[in-house]
């Protein structure tokens, strides 16, 4: 994912008289065009759409099912399980949002592409509780194969009209086909092998971006648009979170202990909210702004591929706090108290990426937020410890660390301004 600011330049008047209407929805007003070619649309002023959001809403479910899933089989294989899968389709999401980045035309075309990938998204959700070792195997290895293959088709009509790209289109491409073709072919074996090539094709077309930065030529990436898309990704994750609370006193029928622990709870979802859009996640997204090589470098991936553990830690932080809400006083299971612990180091680890990566300088993680994961680890290995207590430990620790976070980026901004 490479950035170039001679490109960029050269397309910045066209584009923007090109896509000045068309592309942005916000206005009730604006026509959509029938067909409008792809162009590299880095230089235009850009917001999410609400295409992307209603796109980002089939995602949702699909990670609401894997946690509805996980809270049945609570244990180490269904923690693997909900892990492989929410890495599909996190995975998914991706590859579609950084096509959207440089070529989104919103065009009608692209709006049926958009929704049909939808739609094949909305049968992942409807399979993922039983995708592994039960009958939806099929529907969601379909499901997926359809994004595959609905993606494909929007870099070729990307090839055919940007020429100037085709060498970084043609790796993207080619990644992308050659993992709907290894997930067919999943279909028609017998497990555990069929989850096994679905690795593997989620490895080839996770080593896309990271070639294309390596040997494709300049292709900028919107580094306004991308923060803005994965945040709202984010805070559609962690909207389980708050699903999970309000789950969890209903089901216990008011509880005070309950209770206590669901305002506890809420406490560190709102503190991990805190962390990455006032914190972490603002710091990084201002390093790759602040950079016009963030892509180029390579930064940039870093970003992209932070976001993993991140909204994977968020999405494992949802479950945990229900079962700790659903069982204040000591009948949590290892793997339910595990489940919140692991989530919230698993996101810091995620915070600690972006953030590294983004300066390419790893000490600005060292204390914060690095010193949080050995603590929370920690706190995941006092078995005799109440789930209530612990509860009281995480969120105490996590408001700790907002306020820790929010001294350490003032300072930060002061040492930037006298220097």
């Amino acid at each position: 994912m490479r950035t170039s600011a001679a490109m960029g330049n050269r397309r910045g008047k066209q584009s923007s008289k090109v896509h000045a209407k068309g592309n942005d929805d916000s206005g009730a007003d604006q026509s959509t065009p029938l067909v409008e070619p792809p162009q590299v649309r880095t230089e235009d002023d850009r917001a999410a759409t609400r295409l992307e959001l209603f796109f980002d809403l089939a995602y949702v479910l699909v990670i609401h099912q894997l946690a509805l899933a996980l809270k049945d089989d609570l244990g180490w294989h269904g923690v693997a399980v909900f892990v492989g899968l929410f890495a599909v389709t996190w995975w998914s999401w991706v590859t579609t949002t950084l096509y959207a980045n440089r070529f989104d035309t919103n065009d009608i075309l692209y709006r049926v592409a958009k929704l049909a990938a939808t739609f094949a998204v909305a049968v992942m959700a409807a399979s993922a509780s039983t995708a592994v070792g039960g009958d939806g195997t099929v529907a969601f290895g379909i499901g997926y194969i359809a994004t595959r293959v609905i993606l494909a088709g929007l870099y070729l009509r990307a090839w055919r009209h940007v020429a100037d790209v085709r060498a970084t289109i043609n790796l993207y491409f080619a990644a992308t086909v050659l993992s709907a073709m290894i997930w067919a072919i999943s279909l028609l074996t017998p497990a555990p092998i069929t989850y096994i090539l679905w690795a593997i094709g989620i490895a080839i077309e996770a080593m896309a971006p990271l070639a294309a930065t390596r040997w494709g030529p300049n292709v900028p990436l919107h580094l306004d648009h991308l923060p803005e898309r994965f945040g709202l990704f984010v805070i559609l994750v962690l909207g389980e979170s708050i699903s999970a609370i309000v789950l969890g006193m209903k089901e216990t029928h008011w509880s005070w202990s309950s209770l206590s622990v669901a305002a506890l709870g809420f406490t560190l979802a709102a503190s991990v909210w805190w962390m990455y859009f006032d914190i972490g996640g603002a710091e990084a997204k201002t390093e790759i702004q602040g950079d016009d090589r963030a892509v180029e470098s390579g930064r940039a991936d870093g970003y992209v591929y932070g976001h993993l553990p991140i909204t994977m830690g968020v999405a494992l932080l949802g479950v945990g706090i229900e079962q700790y809400v659903l069982h204040p006083v000591g009948e949590l299971t290892a793997a339910g108290r595990w489940v919140l612990c692991a989530g919230v180091a698993v996101f810091v680890a995620g915070v600690c990426a972006i953030l590294g990566s983004s300066s390419s300088n790893w000490k600005t993680i060292v204390p914060w937020p690095a010193l949080a994961i050995p603590v929370v680890l920690i706190v995941g290995l006092v078995d005799s410890a109440a789930p209530f207590a612990s509860a009281i430990v995480l969120a105490v620790g996590s408001v700790f660390a907002v306020a820790t976070g929010i001294v350490r980026r003032r300072r930060s901004a002061v040492d930037t301004t006298e220097t």
